[in-house]
Order: structure tokens, then C-alpha cells, then sequence
């Protein structure tokens, strides 16, 4: 394997190889599954993809903070996040 990450292609190419698909019903399946996540995290703020994680819609509270160049205290306002949240199956597959 190379050093860079895999790319949707590339993915989508190793997909369609492992399940005997063509490289462009693959690539369908992947902006579905993309699409799918993003819809539901966004109406039911989670989706979980089996033995990857979980993507989780969060409310982040207002706060202070400091501008690192002169010091001075800056509010933050509060707002959402999207999270993803790393099963466990998956942290015992890659850390071993």
C-alpha cells in the first residue's frame, strides 16, 4: 500500500474487484451510502456505519477563549459540530 490515503476511485475500483460490481455501480453505492449518513445525521443527529463509527450531530456550548497573537479574551459562540465516534471493533482491528 502507498503512503497516501486511498481516493474515491481507488476505493470504488477495490469494491467493485472484491464484490464483482462495475467501478461505476460501486462509486453509486458510495455517494449513497455518503448521502444516506448526511441525511441522517442531520435529522436524527446520528448515523452508524456498522464496525466503522458513528456520526453524531453535537451542540457545542458558548465559551471563552484568547486570540493566541495578543492575549486578549474572545467569546465563542455556541454552535454544532458533527463528531465521528470510532467503534470499538474498528480501534481493536487497526491498533490490534
Amino acid at each position: 500500500m502507498s503512503k497516501k490515503a486511498m481516493t474515491k476511485s481507488q476505493i470504488a475500483d477495490h469494491l467493485a474487484s472484491k464484490a464483482g460490481l462495475t467501478k461505476k455501480a460501486a462509486a453509486q453505492i458510495l455517494d449513497e451510502i455518503a448521502g444516506l449518513a448526511y441525511k441522517e445525521a442531520k435529522n436524527k443527529k446520528e448515523f452508524t456505519l456498522p464496525g466503522l463509527g458513528k456520526l453524531v450531530l453535537v451542540n457545542r456550548k458558548a465559551r471563552k477563549g484568547r486570540n493566541p497573537a495578543t492575549g486578549e479574551e474572545i467569546k465563542i459562540p455556541a454552535k454544532k459540530v458533527v463528531k465521528f465516534r470510532v467503534a470499538k471493533a474498528c480501534k481493536d482491528a487497526v491498533l490490534g
